[in-house]
């Protein structure tokens, strides 16, 4: 595993960067950091959508694609849900994703 850094930025502007290891899920590196926004309710197992982020080109175009279960989870965001929407439990920390850009909704719940 190696270290990786991911930068979260919030609706008002504020951001956050953390330094996290590769080959966890997205969500388990932001809850671990405690990146306020990212309520992970489920835990990681693809039962809710209180992990909603948004991941813009060229960090979007570096993950595997969402499987149905995702886009239909993605259906239960309390924020309106984007193209580049995607469940952050659903999201394996790679090296490639060093410096990552992640932007949070306004709201999880």
């Amino acid at each position: 595993m190696s270290t990786i850094r991911i930068r979260f930025v919030r609706t008002d502007k504020t951001e956050e960067t953390i330094e996290t290891q590769t080959g966890q899920s997205l969500m388990k590196a932001a809850v671990d950091a405690n990146v306020r926004g990212i309520d992970a309710d489920c835990g990681g197992v693809l039962t809710c959508a209180t992990c909603h982020v948004m991941i813009d080109s060229p960090w979007a175009e570096k993950l595997s694609k969402p499987v149905a279960d995702e886009t239909d989870m993605l259906d239960f965001a309390a924020s309106p849900v984007e193209p580049v929407s995607r469940l952050s439990c659903q999201v394996r920390l790679t090296p490639e994703l060093d410096g990552m850009v992640v932007r949070l909704p306004a709201s999880q719940l």
